[in-house]
């Protein structure tokens, strides 16, 4: 096994964690309910990324692994709860470093299945964030692509520095490592100065 694979995994887990916590915030949660959520949140991007791309059997069903880790994902979310909810700094570096990851992974995939670099890029973007948008929209939440903070838009551009990498011919890993610190350091630099991209334009 490939220290990408735990790093997915380990991914994977911290999804599970974020969407637990934020359904146990919930009015009275039961297990299957938090279950779930955790469940979408992890697995849900990277399923939407598999359907419209035609890979089957999707990724947590060829790989039990992935069930497992969520599994303990949540046991540790109920056991550690409140030691959890405190460690939102922490947690928040945990997401990033995840998007940022599951981005590239997901633009990688896509090319396999011989999409142009922008679909690929979409196909990254979708795998990073969907998960958190169908855990926001079962939890009654505004979505996290809505808020105001630079999110979607750093996968893209983390994305399309890795496909840029990829044509100058640089090395894989180096072009991993550096396009995931790209959007790395971007959620973090949004966030510390609460950056955003301008606002639509309603009519009065």
């Amino acid at each position: 096994m490939s220290i990408q694979y735990f790093l997915e995994l380990a991914g994977t887990g911290f999804f599970a964690l974020s969407g637990a916590t934020v359904a146990n915030q919930k009015s009275k949660p039961d297990w299957f309910g938090v279950t779930f959520i955790g469940f979408i949140t992890s697995i849900g991007g990277g399923s939407i990324r598999d359907m419209l791309l035609g890979a089957y059997p999707l990724s947590w069903v060829a790989d039990v692994n992935r069930i497992y880790v969520i599994i303990v994902a949540i046991v540790l979310t109920s056991v550690f709860y409140n030691q959890f909810s405190k460690l939102r700094k922490t947690f928040f570096l945990f997401d990033s470093l995840g998007i940022a990851l599951f981005t590239i992974l997901g633009t990688e995939k896509a090319l396999l299945y011989h999409v142009t670099p922008l679909v690929a890029a979409i196909m990254g973007m979708f795998s990073a964030i969907m998960g958190g948008v169908m855990r926001d929209v079962l939890t009654n939440e505004v979505p996290v692509i809505f808020r105001k903070e630079i999110y979607a838009t750093a996968c893209l551009i983390g994305a399309a520095i890795y496909l840029l990498l990829l044509q100058l011919d640089i090395n894989r890993n180096v072009s991993l490592i550096a396009s995931s610190l790209v959007i790395l350091i971007i959620r973090i630099i949004a966030v510390r100065y609460k950056l955003s991209l301008p606002q639509f334009k309603r009519e009065k």
